[in-house]
């Protein structure tokens, strides 16, 4: 019998992308713990989980309000939703009664995706920023979009341009092994099926209204100066693998 490695099991299926973004990520981690090994999980399905940060403050950028509301409040609600969603599922399943579901699956989309994006969000930031494109980073930026300036040029363009409240996000495009910039609006709409997810900045208001009222554009090119290239770079590396 040959035994997957929890790393392949997820790149075997189609939406193991997200998965195995998360899985590099290392939310809880210190600067000095910049190498990400893999670990071995439980078996079997997992409470979602509210990820720690690992930094007080992201000043002058983010102001702390926002960030302990973003990431206490909000983040915790997509957390409590989509654990919510995955017990009346549970429950369906077990009545056979499924009057509900699609509101159910468009529940556990919704906030599971929701949690996904702001676990990325918190690893895709460092205060003042940390780190640059590693060599083979900057080689597929360079192959995928010309330098990396286009690339960070068309994110911000992308990101700033979501319709109502979304995301931007840099991934890694499998099928083509490219990167691709991409607008998700909500958390879970205009995906790119197989995308493995390697850099979010959040565009829904609660993530920068405090400070930047309705100045959206002002907030993304703020955002730029602390993109976390260290903790991009072990998530670029994990995806091509």
């Amino acid at each position: 019998m040959v035994r997957l490695s929890r790393r392949d099991a997820l790149r075997s299926i189609g939406l193991g992308g997200m998965s195995l973004a998360i899985a590099a990520t290392g939310c809880g981690t210190d600067e000095g713990e910049s190498e990400m090994e893999e670990t071995e999980t439980p078996a079997g399905p997992q409470t979602y989980a509210l990820p720690p940060l690992a930094y007080k403050s992201l000043e002058p950028v983010i102001d702390d309000a926002t960030l302990a509301l973003h990431h206490d409040k909000h983040h915790a609600g997509y957390v409590k939703g989509a654990n919510a969603a995955v017990e009346a599922l549970q429950q369906a399943r077990a009545a056979g009664d499924y009057q509900l579901i699609k509101n159910h699956e468009r529940a556990l989309a919704f906030h599971g995706s929701g949690h996904a994006l702001h676990t990325l969000y918190w690893t895709s930031m460092w205060p003042a920023g940390r780190g640059q494109p590693s060599a083979e980073m900057k080689a597929a930026v360079e192959d995928s979009f010309g330098s990396a300036e286009k690339m960070l040029a068309q994110f911000a363009a992308a990101t700033k341009a979501v319709e109502a409240s979304g995301w931007g996000v840099l991934a890694w495009e499998p099928l083509g092994k490219r990167l691709v910039v991409l607008q998700a609006e909500r958390h879970q709409d205009l995906t790119l099926w197989g995308c493995v997810p390697l850099m979010v900045c959040d565009v829904w208001e609660h993530a920068y209204y405090l400070k930047y009222q309705n100045r959206r554009a002002e907030y993304v090119d703020a955002w730029a100066k602390i993109i976390d290239w260290d903790s991009v770079n072990r998530r670029f590396a994990a995806a091509v693998a």
